[in-house]
């Protein structure tokens, strides 16, 4: 029999650490095997319990979330899942935190999130960092620079009328930012998924658009889909594309969650592939669940090209794996081959059969 997955909650409420606590232990495969109220108990409890997981809350007394991760993650790496407030403090922190290396940001219950969504999150995560075991630590604790104007900038030349549609869920925070880093400035439109809450897809947009060559943004609904921008679905609402006065435009709607998220690679994989499937270039990455599995498909039968993370470079093998399954993928690609492999297609030139 399997042992459980161990976490250790880091938070300076008694109260957020009582509730999921109580939570997380009513779940199957999971153990909180200890809690900590500031990073000082937290570093003594994870030397003496290694846990497979933990849980870090930013703004804590004695040293803050973020400086005892860089600090974990240099001497001591693991899995880590940064537990946020929604405020613009909080959202800037927990992006400097997946740059540190944290492997997902959480948010705190509040709205329409509960404890029960936070701790379903934590619980499947924890099973998943137990499967892939400790983490390599990051030489240096190097952290991804910005694309500076003085650099040379390839161009795609006419790269047609191509429209690339990118998916991702858990780890899928570096995973996009690793595509995005290695595209030209000219690259076709991009419409990204990312499952994250309301008010962290802001900060995370703003993050990809200091590291890229392109233009990033988070979506409005209107918004024109044009080369070199890259458009990413708002934490809680669907994102999904209609033409407009002009050509295409951006459509960010609210309505039910679809394979239990919102927003959900489903919607925009599906759309891409009824309005432009033939013209679709799509990438499915790192995530659990299924989430864009039936939609990508969807895009390869419409004619499109279709690319799904293979596992190896996946932090977690989900959403990809359930795509390769159900016959969506023509190419499988380790994660630093999938944006040169999109830059090619835009192109007109091939890529290697999987």
């Amino acid at each position: 029999m399997t042992a459980d997955a161990t976490i250790l909650i880091v938070d300076d409420s008694a109260l957020v650490r009582q509730v999921l606590k109580r939570d997380l232990e009513a779940r199957p495969g999971v153990t909180v095997i200890a809690t900590a109220p500031d990073p000082f108990i937290a570093r003594e409890k994870i030397k003496r319990f290694s846990p497979d997981l933990v849980v870090l809350d930013l703004e804590m007394p004695r040293m803050d979330g973020l400086t005892f991760l860089r600090k974990l993650m240099k001497y001591d790496p693991r899995s880590v899942v940064v537990c946020s407030s929604m405020t613009p403090r909080g959202c800037d922190l927990a992006m400097q935190c997946l740059e540190a290396g944290a492997l997902e940001v959480v948010c705190k219950p509040g709205g329409s999130f509960s404890i029960t969504d936070l701790g379903a999150q934590i619980a499947d995560l924890a099973r998943n960092a137990r499967r892939r075991g400790r983490l390599a630590a990051r030489p240096g604790g190097a952290t991804p620079t910005a694309v500076v104007a003085a650099a040379p900038r390839r161009t795609l030349g006419d790269g047609g009328d191509r429209i690339v549609a990118i998916g991702a869920s858990t780890g899928g925070t570096e995973a996009i930012r690793t595509v995005l880093s290695t595209l030209p400035a000219d690259s076709p439109p991009i419409l990204m998924v990312q499952h994250m809450p309301p008010g962290f897809t802001k900060a995370f947009s703003e993050r990809l658009d200091r590291l890229s060559a392109i233009e990033v943004k988070e979506a409005e609904d209107g918004d024109e889909i044009r080369p070199g921008r890259a458009l990413l679905a708002p934490g809680d609402r669907h994102l999904s594309i209609q033409r407009g006065a002009g050509g295409w435009r951006a459509r960010v709607q609210d309505g039910p969650r679809v394979k239990r998220h919102k927003p959900s690679v489903e919607v925009l994989f599906e759309s891409v592939a009824a309005h432009r499937g033939s013209d679709a270039i799509a990438a499915l990455l790192t995530g659990m669940g299924d989430d864009g599995a039936d939609g990508l498909l969807a895009i390869r039968e419409a004619g499109g090209t279709t690319i799904a993370q293979d596992e190896a470079s996946c932090v977690v093998f989900g959403m990809p794996k359930v795509g390769i399954a159900r016959g969506g993928a023509m190419h499988v690609l380790p994660l630093d081959d999938i944006g040169p492999a999109i830059t090619r297609l835009a192109a007109g030139r091939a890529v290697a059969a999987a």
